[in-house]
């Protein structure tokens, strides 16, 4: 697969981007090129970004990927066009919004007559259910990422304790639970676009696949977060459909305050309420703990983002670090200390 990433306008921001960034973090080698006429001539992590597709088709892409989250989820009516104008060339679209193409009449039809496929990423498999147990029975240790607040990297924490693990020659599997996800991985469900009572078995065969994947050790990518006004459910469902041995804490350093509920305040607890909160709510018949913090320092310069990581250390009692910046050791350290490997 060779991707043309649709970016029209936010190729340079890193939260309404989301998609694109992590694609070209972790799976770079697969994109020709970005579209966004607002940054036409540049480049991003060395890819070229243009402003015509005519100019990204010679890079012989084979997919367009929606790499952004558009306003309200929705597809505006230049984006349409766009869309239509990649179906055309003979891309296959890739898109990961709530807004499935692939139910939109004009699109199918076009993407029939010119052999494109359209794969919605959010689109949850049909037969889904509820879950089963078979979750307690996954020969692996299941590693889930769970945080303070949405949008704070788990996973980016996820992908980064899956490739030092790797690295160490460890049969390390990366379970995406989300588009962006889905998208580096090439394989997973995004769970929060599933029907309530059907996340945690969603979650459960995303396990059981993961370990039909090869993998010892699976590290599930964590979504929203337990504290979270809008978002818990989708958190919870995650939590115990996936049935984790072991926990790794993220927090954004100088976020203290959940971001984007509305009606607030809404505080942000201490790291080591939150540890104690995790652990609480665990399955009985699995009982999960925290094993180390992940922070995301983006804010912080060097020093107070070591300052930072120290701190995390005094409150929680527990290895931390920020992985992107100082590199995931300490964590991937942490679990296999404690699941005795």
């Amino acid at each position: 697969m060779r991707y043309l990433i649709l970016a029209e306008g936010f190729s340079g921001d890193p939260h309404y981007g989301k998609t694109m960034w992590g694609v070209l973090r972790y799976r770079g080698e697969d994109v020709a090129a970005i579209l966004d006429s607002t940054r036409a001539g540049e480049e991003t992590l060395g890819v070229p970004v243009f402003g015509a597709l005519e100019e990204a088709l010679a890079l012989g892409p084979d997919t367009a990927l929606v790499g952004v989250a558009t306003q309200g989820g929705r597809f505006p009516p230049a984006w349409i066009e766009l869309l239509k104008r990649c179906i055309e060339a003979g891309l296959d679209v890739e898109n990961g919004l709530h807004v499935f193409l692939a139910d939109d009449p004009e699109l199918k039809e076009l993407a029939a007559r010119h052999g494109s496929e359209l794969r919605d990423l959010r689109r949850p498999p049909r037969d889904l259910s509820t879950a089963t147990g078979a979750n307690l029975d996954v020969p692996a240790t299941i590693v889930l990422t769970v945080g303070s607040d949405c949008a704070i990297g788990k996973m980016t924490v996820s992908l980064e304790l899956d490739l030092e693990a790797r690295r160490r020659g460890i049969r390390s599997v990366f379970v995406p639970t989300g588009q962006t996800g889905m998208a580096i991985a090439g394989w997973g469900i995004a769970v929060d676009a599933v029907v309530a009572d059907f996340i945690a078995g969603a979650a459960e065969r995303l396990v059981v696949e993961g370990r039909e994947r090869g993998g010892d050790l699976l590290w599930v990518e964590g979504q929203g977060s337990l504290i979270h006004p809008i978002y818990s459910g989708v958190t919870l469902g995650l939590y115990h459909g996936s049935a984790p041995h072991l926990l790794v804490l993220c927090h954004e350093s100088g976020r203290d305050e959940i971001e984007g509920a509305g009606g607030g305040p809404h505080p942000i607890p201490p790291l080591r309420d939150l540890v104690e909160l995790h652990e609480r709510m665990a399955l009985p018949a699995r009982p999960a703990r925290v094993v180390a913090v992940a922070l995301n320092t983006r804010r912080l310069d060097d020093d107070a983002a070591r300052e930072a990581v120290r701190e995390a250390e005094r409150e929680t009692g527990l290895p931390a670090s920020d992985p992107v910046r100082f590199g995931a050791g300490p964590l991937v350290d942490a679990v296999l200390a404690a699941s005795g490997r």
